[in-house]
């Protein structure tokens, strides 16, 4: 029988190999006890900032003064760190009580355009099945492999060319994702009646303040405040969905292959902002330890990566490296990393299997 041997802090003194990754963990469950008091604090200093820049907004708008939609950029930044809030309640982390994480979940996921109930549920199999290559499909990006691409009629891979489109991503993919996704529960139209409650009840929550607000000052001077908050905060929102897992040095494996602490540690990037990107995004580039200790509140994060500097430089990329994550599109099984089109196109007109063979 195997004997497991404690270990210490100053013993995980490198980046953990895929079979290591599990040691973090006793390491981070020191980090998530939430604070309530802080917890609390930071969701004032996110509702208000985001409630009087759309109030200020909408003013300035009503009475013509178009500068007003200037504000609706720093509105966006504070609903992108309100889904955040909202993140960390779905994990169960900012709160020690479930029920209290639950309710300030649902009433933020109705500012945020997302019903809290169902997207709880499918981002929990988002974790559970991150880098595993026969579990895909629920909470994720597509992302095809090279066999599988290869294998597509010419009609299937311009589907996907086109699904993999930046315009289509980053700019049509959120405004669906937000505004029409998540009005209905799809993906658990069968799951029985919890998902439709919560769609539905997001639903009901928004129309009513939306039906008073276009009351109040009018369809068009609403539309021109909330949809340009809504569609920045969304655009951003997939942006970092996307890159915590679509960088150069991922993770993905087939199940038999596949732990979960490997692929979390090494799967997720690091995405190193700025010191105000990372407050407004609620630190959620240090994704690797979150994948790793998902309920280790956001405010923590950062002292983790000052306690433990080691965990970096694992999957560390910059604002400048993700931008050239886009390229990467989908994961050669034998090379075992993300490749782009005008790779997959030539290994296939080479007549390869995997790029890895034609380099």
């Amino acid at each position: 029988m195997k004997t497991e041997i404690p270990i210490t802090d100053t013993e995980i003194a490198a980046p953990a190999p895929m079979d290591d990754a599990r040691r973090w963990a006793p390491v981070l469950a020191r980090y998530r006890q939430p604070d309530a008091r802080r917890s609390a604090f930071e969701i004032v200093i996110t509702v208000v900032p985001f409630l009087a820049l759309w109030a200020a907004a909408a003013f300035a708008v009503v009475h013509g003064h178009w500068w007003g939609l200037i504000l609706t950029v720093p509105a966006a930044g504070f609903l992108v760190r309100m889904f955040m809030l909202q993140h960390d309640c779905g994990h169960g982390a900012l709160f020690a009580r479930r029920k209290l994480n639950d309710w300030i979940g649902r009433v933020l996921g109705v500012v945020t355009l997302t019903p809290y109930d169902y997207w709880r549920r499918s981002h929990a199999v988002h974790h559970a099945t991150a880098g595993n290559l026969d579990q895909r499909g629920i909470g994720d990006i597509t992302t095809l492999t090279f066999g599988e691409y290869r294998a597509l009629s010419w009609w299937g891979r311009s589907r996907y060319w086109l699904y993999r489109n930046p315009v289509v991503m980053f700019g049509i993919g959120p405004a669906w994702v937000f505004i029409c996704q998540y009005r209905l529960p799809f993906g658990y139209m069968r799951s029985g009646a919890q998902p439709w409650i919560s769609t539905l009840a997001t639903n009901l929550g928004i129309a009513l303040p939306t039906i008073g607000l276009i009351w109040l000052m009018g369809l068009v001077p609403f539309l021109l405040v909330q949809l340009p908050i809504a569609l920045m905060a969304a655009t951003a929102g997939v942006w970092l969905f996307y890159v915590q897992h679509q960088f150069e040095e991922t993770h993905w494996s087939e199940d038999e292959e596949w732990n979960f602490h490997g692929a979390a540690l090494h799967g997720s990037s690091h995405y190193d902002l700025p010191a105000v990107l990372r407050w407004f995004t609620g630190n959620i580039g240090i994704h690797h330890v979150h994948h790793l200790a998902s309920k280790v509140p956001f405010y923590r994060l950062p002292q983790v990566l000052e306690d433990h500097p080691e965990l970096r430089d694992i999957g560390r990329i910059t604002f400048m490296d993700s931008l050239r994550c886009v390229k990467l599109v989908m994961w050669d099984e034998t090379a075992r990393r993300l490749i782009t089109f005008r790779e997959a196109r030539a290994a296939i007109a080479a007549g390869q299997q995997s790029v890895a063979i034609a380099n």
